[in-house]
This record gives structure tokens, sequence and C-alpha cells, in this order.
């Protein structure tokens, strides 16, 4: 089984139940890619090679769960026993893990291996770059000189270019779905709440539980729908052990079957020609293959409001994480109330509709960009454009805490990758990834980089 064919997950995992090829094999054939690879993409940002081997020759002697054998990485910003937890900021450097952060504990006890752990933006604080003191910037495998997007740009790039089988990441604001969309991969922001976030800080003390997390999510980012499945499945459900967790099934089975809501573009942030044009002809494509498309906005639903409201959120979020004086209670309770009625809103909508799909971002993957935040702009074939605009489409789905899988819908005429939001009901995660795994049939699906 040569790397370049790139197998998903679990077509890894089938293969060594069948005993075609061994956990170790695996291991050792990942760890290579990296050696390989890692040096021009920047995407692995520490190894644990004889923990992982050892992990491996032990998985070669039993059998185990859904991921048994299948190496894999995660982003640095989880904890792993005997591995650092960074951040990239350069004052963690010495910090090492001393338990496994419940999302790693969950893959570990499903078989999986951890080999190691994929770059981050400092601080997890740009949704479009991946680049930090302390390790460095991570490349796009498409294009050396582009982000991957951020801040998990290293999981997808790592992801697209065979370093590992999945990685998981964390999205406040498009940090999968982004990273997913610019190289080329899946990535899947859960229905919020669905993974447990413990382990998931800062070195420091254990970061009290708070209801108050509902933007964070924790998920997958992998080469196909299928293994976005299999990640959730092992990883979903609240921390505490006596609780039963299962996924809902999918409303459909058959691609013809679905009702997809469509919305392509707006003026607040219109997609460029050159992504607009690969929406689209996605879009057609489906409906040529007898997805029912409607277009248009759910009844009720403003975007530019949602926009806002989502950006009033996010700084609520870090004024409950970091302390200080953010706004006024009665704020406070207004914008609470327009989350609720977002939620409400989208939750009548997908009572006739099964999935809507909108861009992920505006922009496919742009060059690396050191200027301050707020000075930064994205080249597009029709004018510069602010930075901040990428926000617009991550906030729609974000803001009701609606599951969305970024997939993979094609290329710009510059060879770069599209990826489109689909997006689900609340806690029908697996609606939203059966959509994506049908639709590869007939639109995108994932593409090896060129020469990776």
């Amino acid at each position: 089984m040569p790397m370049t064919d790139f197998p998903s997950a679990a077509e890894a995992a089938a293969m060594v139940r069948r005993g075609e090829v061994s956990a170790r094999e695996l291991t050792e054939r990942v760890l290579a890619r990296i050696d390989e690879l890692n040096p021009d993409v920047n995407a692995i940002v520490e190894t644990s090679r004889e923990r992982a081997l050892q992990a491996a020759a032990a998985a070669d002697k039993n059998t185990g769960g859904p991921l048994h054998g299948v190496p894999i990485t995660v982003k640095d910003c989880f904890n792993v026993k005997g591995m650092h937890t960074t951040w990239g900021e350069p004052a963690f450097a010495g910090y090492v893990a001393n338990a496994d952060a419940a999302v790693v504990r969950r893959l570990r006890d499903a078989g999986a291996i951890i080999v190691g752990k994929s770059n981050v933006h400092h601080m997890l604080a740009d949704y479009g770059q991946t680049a930090n003191e302390l390790y460095g910037r991570t490349n796009n495998p498409w294009d050396l000189s582009r982000t991957p997007g951020g801040s998990s740009g290293g999981g997808a790039a790592a992801v697209a270019t065979g370093m590992t089988f999945l990685d998981h990441g964390s999205d406040l604001v498009g940090s999968i779905r982004i990273p997913a969309s610019h190289c080329g991969v899946y990535g899947l922001k859960p229905t919020a709440g669905t993974v447990p976030l413990q382990g998931f800080q800062p070195p420091g003390p254990p970061a009290l539980p708070s209801d108050h997390q509902y933007l964070s999510s924790i998920g997958p980012l992998a080469r196909s729908a299928a293994d976005l499945r299999l990640a959730l499945s092992v990883i979903g459900g609240a921390a505490e052990k006596a609780y039963s967790w299962r996924m809902l099934p999918s409303r459909h089975s058959r691609l013809g079957d679905f009702r997809v809501g469509v919305v392509l573009d707006h003026s607040q942030a219109p997609a460029s020609s050159d992504v607009g044009g690969v929406l689209s002809d996605a879009v057609d494509a489906l409906g040529k293959a007898g997805v029912q498309i409607t277009e248009g906005w759910p009844d009720g639903v403003d975007p530019v409001a949602q926009a806002e409201s989502f950006g009033f959120q996010v700084g609520l979020f870090f004024a409950f994480q970091e302390g200080g004086d953010f706004a006024a209670l009665s704020d406070v309770v207004e914008q609470e109330r327009r989350r609720m009625a977002a939620r409400a809103r989208w939750e009548r909508y997908f009572e006739d509709v099964d999935v809507f799909l909108c861009p992920t971002s505006f922009t496919a993957a742009f060059p690396h960009d050191t200027r301050p935040f707020d000075e930064r702009t994205i080249t597009t074939p029709e004018g510069e454009r602010p930075y901040d605009d990428q926000v617009f489409w991550i906030a729609q789905p974000s803001l009701p805490g609606l599951p969305t899988v970024t997939a993979p819908v094609g290329f710009t005429p510059g060879g770069l990758p599209v990826g489109a939001q689909l997006v689900g009901p609340s806690h029908e995660d697996d609606t939203a990834i059966t959509f994506a795994e049908l639709a590869s049939d007939v639109v995108g699906g994932f593409v090896a980089p060129d020469g990776r």
C-alpha cells in the first residue's frame, strides 16, 4: 500500500484488521512521510516516534477499536501525555502534559496511535494563517507561498500531504473549516457541545467547566467524509463516563433524496469570481444528480445581523476566558436573545430542508501576510478585500451552533482548492456528513496536492 495512494483512516483500519498491513508498517510510513515532506510544509511540530512505534507493535498483537493501528496527529493545543503543549507560545516551550485531553484519550481507546502534533497559529489567534515564533510558519501544500488557513493549518496540511491519516483541531472562528477549504480536505465543526473540551487549554491550572464555551468546537480533519463520521463516533459525547452517546442517523442515504438550500453570494462578503464559479458549478452538478435545490436564506435570517451578533459572542467568549469589562448586562441579554432567535429560525428552516450549502470563504488560499492584523488585505480578481471579510460566511452556522462540514468541491483556474460549507440541523451531524460523502461522487472529493 504505497503512501501515494492516500488511503482514508477507515480504509487503513480495515487493512490492519485484515492483516494486509501492520500497524507498525503504517506508523513507519507516516513517520517517513513526515521526514520527507515536513521540512517544506512545516505542518508537524513534534513527533513521538519511539512511543508511537511501541504502541504500533503492541497493536499488532491484539485487536481493538474502530481506529485500531491507525497513526494520527492532533493540534498542538490538546494535552497529550508526555508531549509538549505550547499553543505556539515560546513561554510554554518547556511544558510537557502529564495527562491526555479527553479527545486524545478517546482516540487512544479507539486504537489510534498518536504520532505527533500539528502546528497552530500563536495562541490560536488567527483564522487565516498558521504561524508562531516557536515553530515558524506552516505552508499550503498546493503552493508553499500561500497560507493553509488558521489556526488548524498544520493539521489540514498534514492530512492533505499524507503525513497523518486524521488530525483533530478546534474551531471558534472557522479554524477547522477555513484550513480544510484552503488545503482541499474535509473538516467538521460538530454541533456545539458534542465533543468535550477537557484538556484543550493553554498550560496552567485545569480550566473550570463552563457552559459559555458553546462557540468553541473540537472536530476532525480528514481525506474523506466517512472518516469524519468515524472520528466523531469516537470523540463525541459528554465527558461523564456514565453518559451514553450515539450519533443520530442521516435523514437520507441517497443523494437524490436530499433537499438542499443554497446561498452562494452576498454583498457583505461577495465570493471572488474564481471561487464563486467553482461553487456554482458544484451546485449545478448536484442539481443534475437529482438534489432538490432551493435558493435563498431561511425565513427571518438576516445574515449581516447574524455576523454582527457572532462578533459580539466571540468578544464575550474571550471576555469570559480572560476577564475584564466587555459589555453592559443589558447588551449581553439582548445578544443572547438574538442568538436564541437565530437558533429557532434555523430549526424551523431544517423542517423542510436537510442541508444548507454556502461558501466557506470568499477566497481560496492567499499569500502569507505578516503585516499587522488590521492592515492586512486579500487580493482577489476583483480587487483588494478586508482580511476580516473571511468571518462573514463562517459566522452563519457558528452563531446557532450548527454542525458544519467543509467539503472540497473543486479548484480555481489557478489550481487552488475550494471548499463549501455544508450545514446540517442541530445534533444531526451525520446528515451533513452523509451528504458530503454522497456528493463526492458527483463533485469534488479529496485530491492529493501536486508533487506531495
